[in-house]
This record gives C-alpha cells, sequence and structure tokens, in this order.
C-alpha cells in the first residue's frame, strides 16, 4: 500500500495568539508559517508525489502553496472535509488559556474516547472520519499509481494524531502523547499486514524517504513481513523514529 506524508499546516495567527481556530475562515499562516511551507518544497524534493489532499481551511492550502508551484504536474490539491479540522463547537475561538480551566479539557488531555464538544463533535467521531478518509485514499491511489506510491495529505494537529494513533494501534485515549509541531512531517506506510510509522512530527531532512532504485527490496520498501526494509527493528519499533 502507498506511503502517506501527513503534513500539518504552519504556524497560523491562531497558534500565535493562542486561539481555537478550528473551523473560523479567515486564519492564515504568520510569518513564520510562511516561511516554514516554503521550506516544506526543498524538505521533499526528491520524494516523487502522486497527489495531494488537503483539508479545506485557508492555512493548509497556504502551506501546500509553494510545494505546488515547485511540482506543477500536481495540480490542484483535491480537498477533502474529512481531513479537516475537529469540528469544536462553542470552544471555537476560544483562547486556550480560557479553555484550559474548563471541566471538559482534563477529559480531552486524559479520555479522549469520552470527550464530545459542545455544539460540535466527539474526539471518536474526528478518529472515524479522519482514518476512514486516509485508508480510502490509500485504496485509489493504490490502485491508480502502484503499491509504492506516495501521496501527501495538508491537515491539523488532532487529525493528524488520531490517524497516528491508529496506526500505531494505541488507544485514542493516548493520543494526547503524540506530539506534531506545525509544519511538521509524518511518514505512515501502509501495507496488507500492518501500518509502519516511518517519521512522526518531524521537521528536519526528509530525503530518505525517497525510493531506492530497487523498489520495495531498497531502504524505503518493505520486507517479506511488511517490514520497512533498511530499518532496524528493535523490539518491533523502527530505528527511524
Amino acid at each position: 500500500m502507498p506511503t502517506l506524508l501527513l503534513v500539518r499546516h504552519g504556524r497560523s495567527t491562531a497558534n500565535t495568539a493562542g486561539i481555537l481556530a478550528g473551523w473560523t475562515p479567515g486564519v492564515d499562516l504568520d510569518d513564520t508559517g510562511r516561511a516554514q511551507a516554503a521550506a516544506l518544497a526543498g524538505r521533499l524534493a526528491g520524494i516523487p508525489l502522486v497527489q495531494a489532499v488537503s483539508s479545506p481551511l485557508e492555512r493548509c492550502r497556504q502551506t501546500l502553496e509553494p510545494l505546488l508551484a515547485a511540482r506543477p504536474e500536481l495540480g490542484t490539491p483535491t480537498q477533502d472535509e474529512r481531513l479537516g479540522e475537529c469540528h469544536y463547537g462553542d470552544w471555537t475561538g476560544r483562547p486556550l488559556g480560557e479553555l484550559a480551566k474548563e471541566p471538559l479539557w482534563r477529559t480531552v488531555q486524559d479520555h479522549a474516547a469520552a470527550a464530545a464538544f459542545p455544539g460540535g463533535e466527539s474526539l471518536r467521531e474526528l478518529s472515524h472520519r479522519t482514518v476512514s478518509a486516509v485508508r480510502e485514499w490509500n485504496g485509489k491511489i493504490a490502485a491508480e499509481h502502484g503499491e509504492d506510491a506516495v501521496w501527501i495529505a495538508c491537515s491539523h494537529g488532532d487529525v493528524i494524531k488520531a490517524v497516528v494513533a491508529d496506526a500505531l494501534g494505541l488507544h485514542l485515549d493516548h493520543f494526547q502523547r503524540i506530539s506534531v509541531e506545525p509544519c511538521s512531517v509524518t511518514a505512515i506506510r501502509y501495507t496488507p499486514q500492518r501500518p509502519f510509522v516511518l517519521r512522526m512530527g518531524d521537521t528536519g531532512d526528509l530525503a530518505s524517504l525517497a525510493p531506492k532504485p530497487h523498489g520495495r527490496d531498497a531502504a524505503g520498501g518493505a520486507g517479506a513481513d511488511g517490514t520497512p526494509a533498511g530499518d532496524a527493528v528493535v523490539g518491533g519499533a523502527t530505528g527511524t523514529a
């Protein structure tokens, strides 16, 4: 199955202000976020991409703009609402410092599977829609471009953490243990046996994710058991963590 590069959008004006943006329109990248987006294209140079998918929100589309300018063959990214930010309902637009005083905050942090935002969605619903979207896209891309295809999706912190938790086989209650910085890249290689998390919240060089000349038998491909070849396995964890 294909490899997914999940990109969190670059730093936004809401991140800087400490506001829970949610689906608030008009939340753009700040100057740092734009610089992060510009650098992303270089970080991904040499990695062939067959498809770009984006959350509909402005900050995600802006994050992909420099990459798409450098890769005109990708065309316009497909917007998928299922990869959009969590619907935070009545919490949308409120300062994080204020929300941290709400009783629900501790539930969100410690028992995410029980957390439902007033007037919005639950984190279980978020996990279901995002994981379903990723697996549906994987099947479509494998059918159109082959099992070794690499595709990119730009989304949001809680969305990415939910997808990573699923890939790692973690209960949703543990998803807050996962950290993804603005404009970080998380790489997940899906196989018929299980997913492999090749990078998580990576803000550095990504060159080693490029497919090697011999495809699945070289580093970055998959061994007989589906393990990404070239990655040392110690206690079930790859050495690229």
